[in-house]
């Protein structure tokens, strides 16, 4: 049982270690009732029509309550395999993985934590991946200019530390979407020449979401800068996937969907840059399955969206112009269903089709019919300039309205001391 503190500042500090039960939060809920962004709401969480579920009641939540459970600020899963109160013991004594060394030594774990959906999920005005679709686009050409390759490699950086830093909280999801958002960056970073190196890193991203083992030396080799590939080794897969037995005892099974998701539509990316359509079509279809109970929402259709212009790429880039546009067709009546229906997002509608139109131009030009990809192109680039306009002008005018409202609000402050100020002057 351990020595007893016999003198004064020995007992202080064991009753610094205590902790005080009745000021502790109530445990976390049962894994399986953690539904995440699957459950739709009553009322809308965040002011905006892209919210509002398709062909159904209710709200879409933006996606927050998934970004809670891959995230897990709440650190349920580590209550739930320490115990509730163990945890907090462990927590006061500061014994729970965190970052101990470098500029986040000083950082508690929540706060590393916040820094690490910082690192996986922000996006600068000035980024070309910002946005919701996924749609792959061969972005390397020999031609870009300093600042974008500095801007390129920075974002790459900052996928390497997200994953390093997933290590050291030993945080399994965060992991997995660190090692696929690194195959996202290293195509935009190096084109068809990162292509194997990116495609490893979705393999390695699904083999933790699985219901397997993985190594976490294996992984962690990814997150080193200009890493040379080590072969000859015996890998020791002995931390268990998401999707295992005793992993779902501590968190749901959506967690796993969900980094499945991700690596399997960035695999698929990878495959398509290596010229490997069949397996790239298969590796995009994988991820239906895993959407069928998702809402019809904004958020949710952009990813089904992202897959079938996805497919259909890999048909038209196989020769197959008939096969491509199935899918292109099934993409834009995702876009145009916003458009048409009651509750609908509007500008996610808009720029849906306006992306059908352009990969179905690129498609035309594959196949040979020039005329008609020009049409489309002339299209796609006039709303594209009529959007911009827009946008700027709404821009202006919330720039002009905050103004008028901050000048009021100053006017309205300074009103009450004028009376006092006159009646001053004129004793």
């Amino acid at each position: 049982m351990g020595k007893k503190a016999k003198n004064a500042a020995g007992l202080a500090k064991a009753a610094g270690r205590k902790i005080d039960k009745t000021l502790l939060p109530p445990p976390p809920v049962p894994p399986e009732e953690e539904l995440g962004s699957a459950k739709i709401l009553d009322e809308p969480a965040l002011p905006g029509s892209g919210f509002k579920v398709l062909d159904s009641e209710g709200y879409d939540d933006g996606g927050v309550a998934d970004l809670s459970l891959l995230i897990d600020l709440e650190d349920s899963v580590q209550r739930r395999r320490r115990g509730h109160n163990e945890y907090f013991q462990a927590l006061k004594a500061d014994l729970l993985p965190r970052a101990i060394n470098g500029p986040m030594a000083k950082m508690t774990r929540r706060e590393q934590k916040v820094s690490l959906a910082q690192l996986l999920f922000s996006e600068d005005d000035d980024c070309e991946d910002k946005g919701p679709s996924e749609v792959y686009v061969e972005q390397v050409d020999g031609e870009e200019d300093t600042a974008t390759v500095k801007h390129r490699a920075e974002r790459l950086s900052q996928a390497r530390a997200a994953l390093r830093l997933s290590l050291l909280l030993r945080e399994a999801a965060c992991t997995s979407l660190s090692l696929s958002e690194l195959c996202k960056r290293k195509l935009t970073f190096s084109g068809k020449a990162g292509a194997v190196d990116a495609l490893r890193c979705a393999d390695k991203a699904l083999e933790i979401a699985g219901p397997g083992f993985w190594d976490q030396d294996d992984i962690s080799a990814e997150a080193e800068d200009d890493k040379k590939i080590v072969t000859k080794f015996e890998k020791n897969a002995t931390t268990p996937g998401l999707a295992s037995a005793a992993v779902l005892k501590l968190l749901p099974i959506r967690v796993s969907h969900l980094c499945q998701r991700s690596a399997l539509l960035q695999r698929g990316n990878a495959l398509a840059a290596v010229n490997k359509e069949k397996e790239a079509r298969e590796s995009y279809e994988s991820v239906f399955p895993l959407l069928e109970d998702e809402p019809r929402c904004a958020r949710v259709d952009w990813e089904r969206h992202s897959l079938r212009v996805n497919i259909g790429n890999t048909h038209s880039r196989e020769g197959n112009y008939d096969l491509a546009n199935e899918q292109y067709k099934i993409a834009e009546r995702l876009g145009t269903d916003h458009n048409d229906k009651d509750g609908g997002s509007g500008k996610d509608g808009k720029s849906m089709v306006m992306c059908v139109k352009r990969a179905r131009s690129f498609a035309l030009r594959r196949a040979g019919n020039m005329d008609e990809a020009k049409v489309l192109m002339r299209e796609v680039i006039e709303q594209s300039i009529a959007d911009s306009l827009e946008a700027e002008k709404n821009k202006e005018e919330e720039a002009a309205k905050a103004k008028a409202e901050a000048e009021a609000a100053a006017a309205a402050a300074a009103a009450p001391a004028l009376p006092a100020i006159v009646e001053g002057e004129s004793k």
